[in-house]
C-alpha cells in the first residue's frame, strides 16, 4: 500500500505529469445547497482555470429539495440528477447510487469524489487524492484520510467509523485495518477499475469499494493519502443509525455473513427506521444498449 504524507502538491507540475489521463471531480449530493458553492468554485478558478488538472466538475444530485443543483452550476459545475442519468437501470436513491451512476455518466481516465459538505475545502484535497494515480500507473485507488476535530456542536467526527466499521473491519477484514478514515467518501480511482465493482447504494458505499477494490487488486495497489484536516456537518444521532445500519450491513455482506433477506433497523420504540442496502452491479455487466438511451 502507498502511504502518502500531508505535503503540498503542486498541480502546474501535476498537470503537466500527467500527460493525456483526463481528470473529473465529481460531487455527490443531497441538501448541500449551503457548501456546495464554495467548493465548486475552489476547483474551477484553482484547478481548471488557473492550472488545467481538472477536465471535468459533475455535481450528481440526488433528488435535492433545495438550491443544491443551482447554486453548483451557478459555481460552473455540470449537474446532472442522478434519476436522469441510465434511465434503463431504474430510479434509486442514495449517495452510492449518485456514484455509481456518475461512474456511467463520467468519461474521464480518474474520477475523484469529494464530499459536498466540507466546510474547509481547500484544493489540496483534490491534487493530493489524484497525485498517486497520475504518477504511479500501478495504483488505482486512492483514499483520503484526515483528522476530525471536534465540532462547533461539541461533538467529535467519525463516530460511526470508531463504534461500527473499525470494529467489523477488525473482525472481519482485519488487512484493511490500516486505513485510518475507511468511510471517507474521499476518494479517486480509475474508472476502469470503478466500472468493474459492485456499488452499494447507500452510505455503505465508501467501505464497500475499499473491500471490493482491494480484494481485487490488492493491497499494493491502492494509496492512502493524508488530506489533514476536515470539518464538515455533524449529524445527529437518529440520522447516524441509518448511516452505521448501512455500513455494517456491507461490511458483512462482503465477509459472506449470512444476513436477514430483508433488514430492517428499529428504533427504541420498536418503529421501522427507512434504511438503504440494495447494491448495484458492476457497469460493465450492463446491457451496452442500456448506455445509449
Amino acid at each position: 500500500m502507498t502511504i502518502t504524507r500531508l505535503e503540498a502538491v503542486d498541480p502546474v507540475a501535476l498537470a503537466d505529469a500527467k500527460g493525456t489521463t483526463t481528470v473529473a471531480v465529481c460531487l455527490p449530493a443531497h441538501d448541500e445547497a449551503a457548501t456546495i458553492g464554495q467548493i465548486v468554485d475552489a476547483i474551477r478558478a484553482e484547478l481548471v482555470v488557473a492550472t488545467p488538472l481538472v477536465d471535468q466538475i459533475v455535481v450528481l444530485d440526488d433528488a435535492s429539495g433545495d438550491a443544491t443543483a443551482q447554486v453548483a452550476e451557478e459555481a460552473g459545475a455540470t449537474v446532472l440528477a442522478s434519476a436522469e442519468v441510465l434511465p434503463a437501470a431504474g430510479i434509486r436513491r442514495g449517495k452510492g447510487e449518485a456514484m455509481w451512476k456518475s461512474v456511467a455518466a463520467i468519461d474521464a481516465d480518474v474520477i475523484a469524489w469529494i464530499d459536498a459538505d466540507l466546510v474547509d475545502f481547500d484544493t489540496g484535497f483534490v491534487t493530493r487524492l489524484v497525485e498517486p494515480l497520475l504518477d504511479d500507473p500501478h495504483c488505482v485507488f486512492a483514499k483520503g484520510h484526515y483528522a476530525r476535530p471536534v465540532g462547533a456542536d461539541g461533538l467529535p467526527g467519525g463516530r460511526v467509523t470508531e463504534l461500527v466499521a473499525r470494529p467489523a473491519l477488525s473482525l472481519y477484514h482485519p488487512e484493511l485495518t490500516v486505513f485510518p478514515q475507511p468511510l471517507s467518501g474521499e476518494i479517486a480511482a480509475r474508472r476502469s477499475a470503478l466500472s468493474g465493482l459492485p456499488f452499494a447504494s447507500g452510505y455503505g458505499v465508501d467501505v464497500a469499494l475499499l473491500i471490493d477494490t482491494v480484494a481485487r487488486y490488492g493491497l499494493d495497489r491502492v494509496a492512502s493519502v493524508d488530506l489533514g484536516v476536515r470539518v464538515h456537518r455533524n449529524r445527529p444521532l437518529d440520522q447516524l443509525a441509518p448511516q452505521a445500519f448501512e455500513v455494517l450491513h456491507a461490511i458483512l455482506a462482503r465477509a459472506a455473513v449470512e444476513l436477514p433477506e430483508r433488514p430492517r433497523l428499529v428504533d427504541a420504540d420498536g418503529d421501522p427506521v427507512a434504511t438503504n442496502v440494495e447494491e448495484r452491479p458492476a457497469l460493465d455487466s450492463l446491457p451496452r444498449e442500456w448506455f445509449a438511451a
